[in-house]
């Protein structure tokens, strides 16, 4: 029997399975664009579980798997009871055997890992406050439908350290990109992740200079969700990490700006910036969908 595959981190996949994905995320899209009628997953069940609320992330799965043909059963925190009442061991036993596929997003990464040890289902990380990858195969795939390829590319990471920032540095080791990580002080980046990237990761203090030359810029969230009681303290550490239209003139000319959103806008991006020419991050948005039915495609055949 094969072992079951799980999508936790971005490093789940070979750098050749993350490059097939994005190629058939573009040609899912374009088939879904032509009006082209492709359900391989009818009779088949999606279970969602969301510990921690969304937008983007439940649409799209939720959009990809109805257009799969097959059927998305939404979990809010009422619904289940992830490690509070019944063992996240039992929890994965259970759904695994009467659904086909599962997507959690929760706080804590181990929960997951945990979940996954013990499903007999494929498990997609939807987010944890360790990693987002779902968001990077969208960013990825955005990147290659306007650029091509992004290896060798210089990346500018502006902001907190977070999920996202950890992501994108896996995403520079499996994509082979070099990555400026523009932080204050206090908001590294976990250390055991950032000695993985070796030397295509460093941290630049200075937003402006980590953004010179750089091909994409990218920013998100000062204050993630959960870390509201610190938004005043956060906004006077992420003074000047604002990205503003000088950060993108000193980038590459041809630089695009991305933001896995919801964003605020005068707080870590300027509505010139993130409403501008260089901004995808609507296609960025939509690529989720995408990107997700070409990985749940993947994970299920």
């Amino acid at each position: 029997m094969t072992q079951q595959r799980h999508f936790l981190t971005l490093n789940d996949l070979s750098s050749e399975e993350l490059r097939q994905l994005i190629l058939r995320a573009t040609e899912l899209k374009q088939m879904r664009k032509a009006g082209e009628d492709y359900r391989p997953f009818v009779g088949k069940t999606l279970a969602m579980i969301f510990e921690k609320s969304s937008t983007r992330t439940r649409v799209s799965f939720e959009s990809g798997m109805a257009q799969f043909g097959g059927h998305a059963l939404f979990l809010s925190p009422r619904d289940t009871q992830l490690g509070r009442g019944e063992p996240i061991e039992d929890t994965a036993r259970v759904i695994s055997r009467m659904v086909d596929i599962i997507m959690i997003r929760t706080f804590e990464h181990e929960k997951i890992e945990r979940f996954a040890e013990y499903s007999d289902a494929p498990v997609i990380n939807g987010l944890t406050d360790l990693v987002h990858p779902c968001q990077l195969l969208a960013d990825m795939q955005t990147w290659h439908e306007h650029r091509g390829d992004i290896k060798g590319k210089t990346v500018a990471w502006i902001g907190d350290g977070n999920n996202m920032c950890h992501s994108y540095i896996n995403a520079a080791i499996q994509f082979d990109f070099q990555l400026n990580i523009g932080c204050p002080e206090g908001y590294d980046p976990d250390p055991e992740i950032l000695a993985r990237g070796g030397d295509r990761c460093k941290i630049i203090r200075d937003p402006m200079e980590a953004s010179e030359g750089a091909h994409l810029v990218t920013t998100d969230v000062w204050a993630s969700m959960g870390q509201e009681d610190e938004q005043k303290a956060r906004e006077a550490a992420f003074v000047g990490f604002c990205v503003t239209q000088e950060f993108m003139q000193v980038a590459d000319k041809d630089a695009l700006f991305m933001h896995c959103l919801p964003a605020h806008r005068g707080e870590e991006v300027s509505a010139e910036v993130i409403d501008g020419s260089q901004s995808v991050v609507w296609d960025q948005a939509e690529n989720r969908m995408h990107a997700q039915k070409a990985l749940i495609e993947f994970l299920m055949q």
